[in-house]
């Protein structure tokens, strides 16, 4: 056997298997092979889409399940035992995995991240690799767990979930370094997770492996959400039993439970001897957790602090998105630096969140409307003279020709993509959430003479809009379709099949826009949903100038005042949008004394209509697949895209004519960023695949399928084979003629018509001798096709 001529997976299977496995590792519990740990993430062009490449590990290697400590990047033997060690690098950084292997059957290359001085990477013969115990010593020592209870924590199982679901690697690495904080004392853990990645279920992994060791018995969880409560409790919680867990409500408290659900609210009250929490001893408690965690149990001014501090001697573990760093509430001076962050940008990149594109709309008042002299509103008072904007409008002036344009607007969206496509409308507050539902309601009569609930406004202070939610939130439920809201659906609340949120209030900060976009960023692929696109009318999205804000869209969209307001395929040639980052000091804060999501408004509104307003501004831009902005068309984005891949066209047409099969070079292109759908609808011609590569990359003339076809017929090459090959092959050129050159390199094209009305397959291929002979012939015909000599 000469090594050389193996395969990668024949060097995996023959040398570098039997060293693990001679070293004591478990095949079957402690290593996985070709392990896909990310999705790849998502690419969209116009109304199309694929995915990049996945981030694939050759090994994996486990002290227990989903506790990684160890990586293997093989190679053929070919290339140098360590040629792989850059990429095996980069996947340890992004796993937080110590040890670092690579092999070509011929040795190991070690590299130990652990080693602080001294030789970081050696050589190791195959005999060896060292044994698991060696390495979750090494292992241990590194993260510095020490005493046999920090140990025990830290080797406590995951929860086999009979479902076969497993933690995402970031989830693994959550959860891990949560255990491995707690194991070494840490008291105050922060978490930092994009929405949509699963919070609560890594929350759940943690409290399940805490109460496990018994180190952790009574567990509060903490959220600012009634639904939220429920949804933990019978969701992810679910494998506790209901005998042990406990929803408290009404501030009556049961203590004879030992996994407690609780508002923050529901603790706390304004009457000191209402605050049902000291109704505990202050030791009661071995763990709490904060989910959503920014939302003010962090402030030293708020109540749900008292909390904190009063169940001071409990671990305690913050969960958020978005932590808050302001002059008032810091969640870093209280929890610490976070044991671990996973970003919005990193779930997008991975393929686990959605993309999104931006639709940026400017109406003409947007910039400046001032009342004539001694204007009186719809209801009689007398409109304050001075000049009010975007920072004014809905929540101390009312231009209803503004809502109706906004409403117009959203609907021409909804109409031109799809009219039953979940959406949320963000409104300034309460009065004004009513009134974009009236206007919505007015724009889809139709359907709204249908279905009474397709628009409903879900705010704090309606029964029937709350009753709604969970049929909004329901991927099963087709209504309702629109939600309007303030502040009800900021947060937390799960709206898997979202696919367009609307942006009519006045962003005041990134913490406040990254959760707004999170109601969005749960992909359904399965549903048809893998990215989603925001309306912007109050130029919120100037936070992706930012340099706080990470994750940007992959499209923005400002359209025409009369052109089309779904974004095109072809992207304008213009520079991009880095409008000024959002002045936040400058909006006008709350006033204390309202209630947004369903007290009493105290501030004084003015209402006015017959006012002229008219939509001023759209504009696109697009996201490449590695987030960059693109402001050429789409043709030059291919173009440059193509070109980095193929140096030149006969490059180009030598990997083609390699090409076992073509759908394979056609799919490393889309992974690329090349889609060619996309990019042939751009064109305007039914081109074929390589053509089109050719004309848009290479300025070749373009030929369609059938010109090809027609040429391959008038160079009569078929005589050399016999009747029925002739009959087999002529079918084919008809098939490519149809539907392209990847439908006749299918290994079922002989099952299907007209080629199965002829004979079997295997008498098909008889007519040209062996299977080789078959396929030969085949690549004959695709030569023909392209002219290829």
């Amino acid at each position: 056997m000469n090594k050389k001529d193996l395969s990668e997976r024949d060097v995996c299977s023959k040398f570098i298997n039997p060293a693990i496995k001679k070293a004591g590792w478990d095949m079957r519990t402690q290593v996985r092979e070709e392990v896909s740990f990310t999705d790849g993430r998502i690419i969209v062009q116009g109304k199309m889409y694929t995915r990049g490449k996945s981030k694939r590990a050759d090994y994996i290697l486990y002290h227990k399940p989903n506790v990684p400590i160890a990586i293997i990047e093989a190679k053929d033997n070919k290339k140098p035992v360590g040629s792989g060690m850059q990429q095996a690098l980069e996947y340890s950084e992004i796993l937080q995995i110590p040890f670092v292997f690579t092999s070509n059957g011929d040795s190991f290359v070690f590299h130990d991240k652990t080693v602080t001085t001294g030789s970081l990477e050696k050589e190791l013969s195959l005999d060896n690799f060292p044994s698991p115990e060696e390495l979750w010593e090494k292992y241990l020592k590194f993260r510095e767990i020490e005493t046999p209870q920090a140990k025990d924590i830290v080797e406590k199982d995951y929860y086999a979930d009979d479902s076969g679901m497993n933690p995402r690697y970031y989830q693994q690495n959550a959860v891990n370094r949560t255990l491995e904080a707690v194991a070494k004392g840490q008291d105050r853990i922060i978490l930092v997770m994009a929405t949509g990645t699963g919070k609560t279920y890594t929350a759940f992994n943690i409290i399940w492996r805490l109460w496990k060791t018994g180190v952790k018995k009574r567990i509060l969880f903490l959220a600012d959400r009634n639904a939220l409560l429920t949804q933990t409790k019978n969701g992810d919680f679910s494998p506790f039993g209901n005998d042990i867990m406990h929803i408290i409500k009404n501030r009556k408290i049961d203590k004879s439970y030992q996994i407690y659900f609780a508002l923050y609210q529901g603790l706390t009250s304004t009457d000191e001897d209402k605050n049902a929490y000291k109704e505990f001893s202050p030791d009661f408690f071995d763990l709490i957790v904060i989910d959503e965690c920014h939302r003010g149990s962090a402030s030293e001014a708020s109540a749900w602090r008292d909390v904190l501090t009063y169940f001071n001697n409990a671990t305690q573990i913050g969960l958020t998105a978005t932590p808050k760093e302001t002059k008032d509430v810091s969640n870093m001076e209280y929890f610490g630096e976070p044991v671990y962050t996973y970003s919005l940008k990193q779930g997008i990149d991975d393929g686990f969140l959605a993309p999104y594109k931006v639709v940026r709309i400017t109406t003409s008042v947007d910039d400046g409307w001032r009342p004539t002299a001694g204007l009186i509103d719809k209801y009689g008072n007398e409109v304050e003279d001075r000049i009010y904007n975007l920072k004014d409008y809905d929540r101390t002036l009312a231009i209803d020709e503004r809502t109706e344009v906004v409403a117009k607007k959203i609907t021409e969206y909804l109409k031109a993509t799809d009219r039953f496509a979940k959406t949320i409308v963000f409104c300034t507050d309460i009065d004004h959430a009513n009134r974009m539902r009236q206007a919505l309601i007015n724009e889809n009569a139709d359907l709204v003479a249908k279905h009474w609930n397709y628009c409903v406004k879900i705010t704090g202070d309606d029964e029937v809009g709350k009753q709604e939610l969970d049929n909004f939130t329901d991927v099963e439920e087709r209504f309702p379709v629109i939600a309007t809201t303030s502040k009800m659906l900021t947060t937390g609340i799960d709206t898997k099949m979202v696919k367009f949120i609307v942006l009519e209030s006045n962003i005041q900060s990134v913490t406040e826009f990254k959760q707004i976009i999170g109601r969005g960023t749960r992909i359904r692929e399965a549903e048809g949903k893998v990215y989603f696109t925001i309306m912007d009318f109050r130029k919120a999205t100037n936070i992706f100038a930012r340099p706080d804000f990470d994750g940007d869209p992959v499209q923005i969209y400002v359209p025409e005042p009369d052109g089309p307001v779904v974004p095109p395929d072809e992207v304008d040639p213009t520079p991009p949008f880095t409008g000024e980052p959002l002045d936040t000091d400058s909006f006008p804060p709350t006033p204390p004394n309202i209630d947004i999501d369903g007290g009493e408004h105290v501030v004084k509104k003015f209402y006015v209509n017959q006012i002229p307003v008219s939509v001023v501004n759209e504009r696109v831009q697009y996201y490449g697949k590695d987030g960059k902005l693109i402001t050429e068309s789409l043709k030059d984005y291919s173009k440059k895209n193509i070109e980095k891949e193929f140096a030149s066209l006969d490059h180009f047409i030598q990997r083609w004519n390699e090409s076992e099969k073509k759908e394979e070079l056609i799919k490393e292109l889309a992974e690329h960023g090349v889609l060619l759908e996309a990019l042939r609808e751009d064109v305007g011609q039914d081109l074929d695949d390589f053509d089109l590569i050719c004309h848009i990359a290479f300025d070749q003339p373009a030929l369609t399928r059938q010109e090809r076809a027609n040429k391959v017929r008038k160079r009569n090459y078929f005589t050399k084979y016999s009747v029925t090959a002739q009959k087999v092959l002529n079918s084919l050129l008809d098939k490519y003629e149809q539907e392209g050159i990847t439908s006749i390199e299918q290994g079922s094209v002989l099952k299907v018509q007209p080629l199965s009305q002829m004979g079997s397959p295997v008498e098909l291929v008889r007519a040209f001798g062996k299977k080789k002979d078959f396929e030969q012939a085949v690549k004959e015909l695709e030569n023909e096709i392209y002219n290829i000599a």
